[in-house]
């Protein structure tokens, strides 16, 4: 079974001459004050990989300036830190150019072959996927999704963590937009070596295939290899 966890997702958006301030700002404004937020167990900031990550079967560029990901004790914990001043101070001080989107999401981590529980998120590569809205039916694309192209990730060579994103409705992190996701998903290794090595494996081949078996939908399906550091947890 899943590990579940309440997470907050801040992710950036800046044209390539502005990601710099926009990491900045992450670095400088956000995570020292939103590392004290009141029922935080977790926080992580991913920024682009550096190095040579290559998926043969997709390539949708280096990804956003930086994505946050906190996570909570619980749902309640994560809409009072969406309320507090300690989140709104960093928000007044966006740099020029510098667009977020905050998107609450239920996390749910995953065991990888060989192992019965999942385990704590500690490599330090992580490959991003999201999809976008709409689908034909998207209760289904989940639930195929979770029953289906999660296992198959669980069984990439190397793969120290699978984790799925789910949104969390009814849930408005201080009014900012929301990405609009479906779903998300996040597979962690150890290396950039090791994340190409699954990616040239028959498993990749099997979840391509498996791809092809989802219930229909027409939004953005985006790939962005990045680099995750802990900031508190």
């Amino acid at each position: 079974m899943p590990t579940m966890a309440s997470v907050l997702e801040i992710a950036g958006r800046a044209r390539t001459e502005q990601a710099d301030a926009a990491r900045r700002w992450c670095r400088d404004e956000a995570a020292p004050a939103w590392s004290l937020l009141p029922g935080l167990t977790a926080f992580d900031c991913y920024v682009p990989a550096s190095g040579r990550p290559r998926d043969p079967m997709a390539n949708d560029g280096s990804g956003p300036p930086f994505v946050m990901m906190l996570e909570f004790s619980a749902v309640v914990a994560l809409e009072a830190a969406a309320r507090s001043q300690e989140f709104a101070a960093p928000l007044s001080r966006l740099p020029v150019g510098l667009e977020i989107s905050a998107d609450a999401m239920q996390r749910r981590s995953f065991p990888v072959s060989g192992e019965t529980a999942a385990q704590p998120l500690s490599a330090p590569f992580s490959y991003s996927v999201r999809y976008h809205r709409p689908a034909d039916d998207e209760a289904r694309f989940i639930d195929f999704y979770l029953a289906s192209h999660a296992t198959l990730l669980a069984g990439l060579p190397g793969v120290r963590n699978v984790i799925c994103y789910l949104p969390l409705r009814g849930v408005d992190p201080a009014g900012l937009p929301s990405a609009d996701y479906m779903l998300g998903n996040e597979v962690a290794f150890d290396t950039i070596e090791a994340f190409n090595a699954a990616m040239a494996s028959e498993q990749r081949h099997a979840l391509r295939a498996d791809f092809a078996r989802f219930p229909r939908f027409t939004g953005r399906n985006t790939h962005y290899p990045m680099e995750r550091t802990r900031l508190v947890g």
